[in-house]
């Protein structure tokens, strides 16, 4: 299945495991290709309804995340459930709130925090992890 996504999709990482997870702007159309099977939302306000298993969490944009203890457990699912299943992760634009997420997401799967940004810059976008409190933010994650 993660194959697929990533053989179909533009902005699905590759975490250090092997697991695949797509970032993407909720303001940009929906990519072609598969769907994901669960997508973990990232906005000030709850985002429209989506045909597939989703979870919001308040954070607004170029800020942090208004509940970080319920950002990483949401966290943490996301990256259990994307083992197996198809996985994205979105805000806005995909990139701020996006990034750090996907950088949160590496030192989960294992890399080092003081490697996760530049990591995510490299294999995702260079534009991600958009503000100094987001990368501070990812240095003490974990």
């Amino acid at each position: 299945m993660n194959s697929t996504w990533a053989s179909t999709m533009t902005g699905v990482l590759r975490l250090p495991s092997g697991i695949l997870v797509r970032g993407r702007g909720l303001r940009k159309p929906l990519p072609p290709g598969p769907h994901p099977d669960f997508a973990l939302y990232l906005r000030g306000r709850r985002p429209q309804p989506v045909a597939w298993e989703s979870r919001w969490l308040r954070w607004p944009d170029f800020w942090l995340p208004t509940d970080r203890d319920g950002f990483a457990e949401a966290l943490r699912d996301a990256r259990a459930r994307a083992e197996s299943e198809r996985v994205e992760i979105a805000c806005g634009g995909g990139f701020g709130r996006t990034g750090t997420a996907l950088a949160c997401l590496a030192v989960l799967d294992g890399l080092p925090a003081q490697e996760a940004v530049d990591f995510v810059r490299r294999n995702y976008s260079p534009r991600a992890v958009e503000t100094p409190w987001q990368r501070h933010f990812v240095g003490r994650f974990g």
